[in-house]
C-alpha cells in the first residue's frame, strides 16, 4: 500500500514547486521602471526631470536637490530609484520619522559618498532639529557636529562630498519655507488617466508572466483611482482568480468577477467608501453630518475615513465638505442607484447638525 503523504513520486512536481517563488519575487522587483523613457505618465515632470538629469551629466557633477510631491502611490520613491540609475549613482533610502535628532541624521551624511542620491520619504515629518542641520548640508556640503555639553560645548564643521537629495512627500504645505527653497527642482505628480494606467498594467501583466487582453486590462485601470499602486495590487488579485480558476488570460470578463469578488466597483469604490456614502445618504438623508459621527457610523476611525475614503471620494465628486461637516452630491445618490432627495439640506431642514 503506497503512502498518501509521499510525494518523491512523479506527481510531487505538480503539488509542491521549490522554486514556484523565485520567479515571482523576480518578476515583481522588476515591476518599477528603471528609467525615465520607461516611464509612463506624469510626462510633465518626466521632460523636466529629464533635462535636469542630462544638464548634470553633462557637467559631471551630481544632480541638484529634488523634491517629489503628490498623493500616496504615484511613484515618488520610483522616481528617486530612477534618479539614481540615470545619475549612475548608488541610492540611500531612509523616511522623516525615522529622523528624529540631528545626530540620526548626521550619522547618515557623513557616511554618503560623492553622488550618492540619499531619498527621504515623509520629508515633512523630519525633527525641527534635524531640519535645521540639512539646511547647510544642502547648501553648503557641511555639517555642524557638537561635541561636549553646557559651556565647553564645541561645534567641529565637517565636510561633505557633494550629494543630491531627493524628497517626497505627501503634504507639501508642511515643509517649512527655507527647507522648500534649497531644493533645485519641484514636481508634482498628479494622479494618472486611465490610458496611463493601462500602458503600466499590459507591461507589468509580461512581466509577472500572465497573459491579458486589452479590455481585461483597461477594466482594471478604470477601477484603480488612477493609482499604479492600486493598479499592480488589483493586477495581482486578477491574476490569483484567473489562475485558480483555471483561466490563462486575464480578459474583461475574469476582471470583472475577480474585482467584483474583492469589492471594488465599477468606479474603483471599495467596502469603506461605499459605507461612507450609504451612512451619508441612507442615515442621514445626505447630510452634512460630523466627520466623527460619520466614522462612528461606518464602524472606523476618524482619521481612517478622513485620510483613507474622504479624498478619492470628493475628488470623484461623490462628497463635498462644508464648514457643517460632510455632505452627499447628487452623483452619491445616483452611483447607489437612488434618487437624491428634493431638498439640499436632507431632514434637517436648514438647520444640519454641526461638524
Amino acid at each position: 500500500m503506497s503512502d498518501p503523504w509521499d510525494l518523491s513520486g512523479e506527481e510531487a512536481p505538480r503539488l509542491v514547486d521549490p522554486v514556484a517563488g523565485e520567479g515571482e519575487g523576480a518578476a515583481d522587483a522588476a515591476l518599477r521602471p528603471k528609467r525615465l523613457a520607461d516611464l509612463a505618465g506624469q510626462d510633465r515632470v518626466r521632460d523636466q526631470l529629464s533635462l535636469v538629469l542630462e544638464a548634470a551629466r553633462r557637467r559631471g557633477a551630481p544632480a541638484d536637490h529634488v523634491l517629489l510631491s503628490g498623493p500616496p502611490g504615484l511613484g515618488k520613491t520610483t522616481l528617486a530609484m530612477i534618479i539614481a540609475g540615470e545619475m549612475g549613482a548608488p541610492l540611500r533610502i531612509t523616511s522623516g520619522p525615522a529622523i528624529q535628532h540631528a545626530g540620526d541624521l548626521a550619522a547618515i551624511l557623513s557616511s554618503l559618498a560623492e553622488g550618492e542620491v540619499l531619498f527621504l520619504d515623509e520629508i515633512h515629518r523630519m525633527s525641527r532639529a534635524a531640519e535645521e542641520m540639512l539646511y547647510l548640508a544642502m547648501e553648503d556640503f557641511r555639517v555642524d557636529v557638537v561635541v561636549g555639553k553646557g559651556p565647553g560645548a564645541t561645534a567641529i564643521p565637517l565636510e561633505l562630498p557633494p550629494f543630491t537629495v531627493v524628497g517626497a512627500t505627501t503634504r507639501s504645505g508642511l515643509l517649512p519655507a527655507p527647507l522648500r527653497d534649497r531644493f533645485g527642482f519641484t514636481g508634482h505628480l498628479d494622479y494618472y488617466t486611465a490610458g496611463d494606467l493601462a500602458s503600466i498594467l499590459a507591461r507589468n501583466a509580461t512581466l509577472l508572466g500572465v497573459e491579458s487582453d486589452a479590455d481585461g486590462i483597461r477594466e482594471i485601470a478604470g477601477r484603480s483611482r488612477g493609482t499604479p499602486r492600486i493598479a499592480n495590487r488589483l493586477l495581482r488579485r486578477v491574476r490569483d482568480w484567473s489562475q485558480v480558476h483555471g483561466h490563462h488570460r486575464i480578459t474583461r470578463e475574469a476582471a470583472q468577477e475577480a474585482l467584483a469578488l474583492f469589492d471594488v466597483d465599477l468606479v474603483g469604490l471599495d467596502r469603506l467608501d461605499r459605507a461612507v456614502l450609504e451612512a451619508l445618504c441612507h442615515r442621514f438623508d445626505g447630510g452634512p453630518v460630523g466627520l466623527t459621527t460619520l466614522a462612528v457610523a461606518v464602524g472606523e476611525e476618524a482619521d481612517t475615513v478622513e485620510t483613507v475614503a474622504e479624498p478619492y471620494l470628493v475628488r470623484e465628486g461623490f462628497m463635498v465638505r462644508t464648514p457643517r461637516g460632510r455632505a452627499a452630491t447628487p452623483a452619491a445618490w445616483q452611483h447607489l442607484g437612488e434618487e437624491p432627495p428634493s431638498s439640499p439640506a436632507g431632514r434637517f431642514g436648514q438647520q444640519p447638525p454641526l461638524a
